[in-house]
């Protein structure tokens, strides 16, 4: 394909001239990706070994697309009856299928201008998800996407592209997990998500990565909602050695609704970062944001939120809250909350926290028999649940629940 070849070259010569975001770009200035560079990763082949789908507890998807180290996965995967006109497929056999509507929304939303990882991404364009759901149709059941990373003896990459297309006043929920299987040796993930909501149009999209301690994982989502258009999301990072989510929402409609909120369980040395950036474009819209993080021993959590009004977007209504709870003396977090506010007629607000257990709490639950690390639980638990309740699905909200829960007590 003439188009695609074109599109890759682009990544490549951009990828040359741009490499890795360095420190001294302030989007990247908590966030050091030293450690990534310096690893030699071969691109992933294919991988047909039998390995297990770890499957989320409590969710019954319709479909679920697995890929292992990048590549899909047919012999894994499971598919039901879906509705006239749904797609639902590898980014590979879409591009076969319907080359028409992949080139038509392909590299469309997400802009590599400045951003290394995402012309990384599109210079090794190959495989990955694809969903498109037709005007009026709603997709019931969820759709999974489990993306399995198996370390080997060498380090391994693969970068992954998600293509979502609802149209007017279509809905689905799309589940992403990403885990690994044992140990090995490292993995990179660099995955670029492309989303485009058609007028009136619902995702609920939900992202649970707990991949293992040799991983580096960063994903780059990129969005535009129509008017009246709503997107809720949900990041819960768990693991990898060095993680980025990089969500990057434009309200382009009038009435558009954007609900994004996420929760970081950090531990050892674990570097987790979560960057936003929601651009309402349009008057009318809202967007909600909360992130808490529990950041133990010499792990890092960062959280950078930006919200852009534009000069037009009058009766915005934006609201953004980070907190981070520190259990060591060595945890840390970098917050940076950031207003950008054109216009006039608008209710914004956001806030930045960050400190450690309550020890009033503490007192209370050990003075009831409760031993100090069953306390420890409880609260942290309670803290955390706090975030995740604000998932609409009751068998997401359960399955994310009970990760968050296995991670308290492991």
């Amino acid at each position: 394909m003439t188009w695609l070849n074109t599109l890759r070259s682009a990544g490549r010569a951009r990828f040359a001239e741009l490499g890795f975001p360095k420190v001294r770009q302030e989007d990247w200035r908590f966030t050091n990706l030293g450690a990534l560079e310096r690893t030699l990763f071969l691109p992933a082949s294919p991988a047909s070994a039998l390995v297990a789908v770890d499957a989320l507890p409590s969710v019954t998807p319709s479909h679920r697309l697995v890929f292992v180290n990048g590549g899909f996965r047919a012999d894994l995967s499971a598919a039901s009856e879906r509705p006239d006109g749904v797609i639902i497929g590898s980014l590979a056999a879409v591009m076969a299928s319907h080359p028409a509507l992949v080139e038509a929304h392909l590299g469309q939303r997400a802009d590599d201008a400045g951003h290394g990882p995402l012309a990384l991404n599109t210079a090794h364009l190959a495989d990955g998800a694809v969903l498109y759901v037709p005007k009026g149709v709603y997709l019931d059941k969820p759709v999974e996407l489990v993306m399995i990373g198996a370390g080997g003896h060498e380090p391994l990459s693969w970068h992954p592209r998600l293509l979502v297309v609802l149209e007017e006043r279509a809905g689905a929920t799309l589940i992403e997990h990403h885990f690994s299987l044992g140990d090995g040796a490292a993995t990179f993930s660099n995955g670029v998500s492309e989303i485009t909501l058609g007028t009136g149009a619902r995702l609920r999209h939900y992202k649970a990565q707990r991949e293992n301690a040799a991983a580096f994982h960063l994903s780059t989502l990129s969005g535009r909602l129509e008017h009246d258009a709503c997107y809720e999301g949900f990041l819960l990072t768990l693991g990898a050695r060095l993680s980025r989510n990089e969500v990057r929402l434009v309200l382009a409609g009038p009435g558009a609704e954007a609900k994004l909120s996420g929760a970081y369980l950090l531990r050892g040395e674990q570097l987790g970062d979560t960057t936003t950036v929601i651009d309402h474009a349009s008057p009318r819209c809202t967007s909600q944001q909360l992130f808490k993080g529990v950041i133990d021993d010499k792990a890092q959590g960062v959280f950078q939120g930006k919200v852009l009004v534009r000069p037009n977007a009058q009766k915005t209504d934006a609201r953004q809250l980070s907190r981070a709870l520190l259990l060591s003396d060595d945890a840390r977090i970098d917050a940076k909350p950031e207003l950008e506010i054109h216009a006039d007629d608008v209710k914004c607000s956001h806030g930045a926290t960050a400190g450690d257990l309550d020890e009033d709490a503490m007192f209370y639950l050990r003075a009831r028999g409760i031993d100090r690390d069953g306390a420890r639980a409880l609260l942290i638990g309670a803290y955390v649940n706090e975030a995740i309740a604000e998932i609409s699905s009751e068998p997401v909200r359960e399955a994310f629940e009970a990760l968050a829960d296995h991670w308290l007590r492991s």
